[in-house]
C-alpha cells in the first residue's frame, strides 16, 4: 500500500504543477492581448487626429451619371448553309475531271464526265429504229387518209414511233446524267474522287463550298432568356484572324436543352470576301442589361464588411477633407465596373487613390 500511495502523491503533484504552468501562460496572453489593444488604439486615433503628420494624401474623382450596360460572351461556331458534297446521278467510269480544287465555278458548269459508250451507242440504235418508225408512221398516215389499209396498222406505226421518241429521251437523259455538274456557285473545296476511278450516287465526288453568306450559331444561358431578343445588335470577334464585326440576331430558340440548360441564337453574316471560314470559332458579345443614367464606380473601389458593401467618399467637416465610410447596394457588376443602386449620388467625391490608406474619419489632403 505504501508504494501505491507515493504514487498516487506523485501524481497528484504533477498535475498541480502543470495547471500552474497553464494559467501563468494565460495571464501572460491576456497581458499581451491588453498591449495590443492598447497600440491598435492609439494608431487608430492617430490616424484621426487632425494633425499634419496624420494627413492622408488622396485622389477624388466627382461621381457623374453615365451609360452603363451589362454584356455576356458566348462561343459559337462559323456554319454555311451551301456546303455541299456532290455526287453523279448515275455510276461510270470517270473519264475526265473538267474542275480543280479552288475553281470558282457557276452552277450548271461541268465538273467530270463519266463512260458514256454504251449510252451512246444505245442512242444512235434507237435513232436508226426511230428514223424507221417515222417513215413508217409518214406512209402509214398517207394511206389512211386515202382509207387504204386498216386503223390498227396505223395505230401501231404511231405507236412505234412514240415509243421510239420517249426511248430516245430517256437515254438522252440519262447521258446528261453522265455529266457531274456543279449545282450551286460556289467555290470547289476537294475532288473526292480520282481519274478512273468508279462513281455512282452513293459515292461523293467533290465539295463545293460557297461562303457568300454565312451564319453563326452560338448557345446561351437559360438565364438570359428574356433578355436576349432578335434583331438585337451583337459584336462578333474572330480570335483566329483578329477581327471583330458587327452584327444582329437572326433568330432565337423557344426550345431549351434540357441537358445543357442552354438556347440557340443565330447571326447570318454577309462574307463577300470569303475571309470567315465554316466551323470557325467565333465569340458574341451579347447586351443583357442597359442603364442610361446609372452611378457607375470601379469594382476594386468597392469593400465589404460585416455590415455589407462600401465605399469612401470625401466630405468637408469643419473646414477639413474627411474620409467617409459609404454603404451602398451594388447592382451588376461587368467589365470591372459596378453599377451602384442605393448609397452614391452624382457630385459625391469619390476616392479613387490612396483608399487603401483610409479609415472612417481619416483627414485626407485632395
Amino acid at each position: 500500500m505504501i508504494p501505491l500511495i507515493a504514487l498516487m502523491v506523485a501524481c497528484s503533484a504533477t498535475t498541480e504543477d502543470a495547471r500552474k504552468q497553464k494559467e501563468e501562460e494565460l495571464k501572460q496572453y491576456k497581458t499581451e492581448l491588453s498591449d495590443l489593444k492598447k497600440k491598435i488604439t492609439k494608431l487608430e486615433d492617430e490616424l484621426q487626429t487632425g494633425s499634419t503628420e496624420g494627413i492622408i494624401p488622396v485622389v477624388v474623382t466627382p461621381i457623374e451619371k453615365q451609360l452603363f450596360e451589362h454584356f455576356v460572351d458566348v462561343s459559337g461556331q462559323v456554319e454555311a448553309d451551301k456546303n455541299i458534297v456532290v455526287s453523279p446521278e448515275t455510276s461510270g467510269k470517270i473519264v475526265s475531271i473538267i474542275a480543280k480544287e479552288g475553281d470558282r465555278v457557276q452552277k450548271g458548269q461541268v465538273l467530270a464526265r463519266l463512260n458514256t459508250e454504251a449510252i451512246e451507242r444505245s442512242i444512235a440504235e434507237v435513232k436508226i429504229n426511230l428514223e424507221l418508225a417515222t417513215t413508217t408512221f409518214k406512209r402509214q398516215t398517207n394511206l389512211w387518209e386515202q382509207n387504204i389499209g386498216s386503223e390498227m396498222e396505223f395505230l401501231k406505226a404511231k405507236s412505234d414511233k412514240e415509243s421510239m421518241q420517249q426511248k430516245l429521251e430517256g437515254l438522252q437523259a440519262q447521258l446528261d446524267m453522265a455529266v457531274v455538274k456543279a449545282p450551286i456557285n460556289g467555290v470547289v473545296d476537294e475532288i473526292i474522287q480520282k481519274q478512273g476511278e468508279m462513281a455512282n450516287p452513293a459515292a461523293p465526288f467533290a465539295r463545293l463550298v460557297n461562303i457568300d453568306q454565312v451564319y453563326i450559331t452560338a448557345d446561351v444561358s437559360e438565364t438570359y432568356l428574356q433578355k436576349v431578343h432578335a434583331g438585337e445588335a451583337v459584336s462578333i470577334e474572330f480570335p483566329v484572324i483578329s477581327k471583330t464585326i458587327k452584327g444582329s440576331i437572326f433568330r432565337v430558340s423557344s426550345v431549351i436543352d434540357p441537358g445543357t440548360r442552354t438556347f440557340r441564337i443565330r447571326v447570318n453574316l454577309d462574307n463577300g470576301n470569303n475571309e470567315i471560314k465554316p466551323n470557325m470559332l467565333a465569340v458574341l458579345k451579347i447586351n443583357t442589361f442597359s442603364a442610361p443614367d446609372a452611378i457607375v464606380v470601379p469594382s476594386i473601389l468597392v469593400k465589404k464588411d460585416f455590415t455589407g458593401e462600401f465605399i469612401f467618399t470625401a466630405v468637408k467637416e469643419d473646414n477639413k477633407w474627411v474620409a467617409k465610410k459609404q454603404y451602398i447596394k451594388s447592382g451588376i457588376k461587368d467589365n470591372n465596373q459596378t453599377q451602384v443602386l442605393e448609397g452614391l449620388a452624382a457630385g459625391d467625391q469619390l476616392i479613387t487613390k490612396g483608399y487603401a490608406q483610409v479609415v472612417d474619419g481619416s483627414v485626407i489632403n485632395l
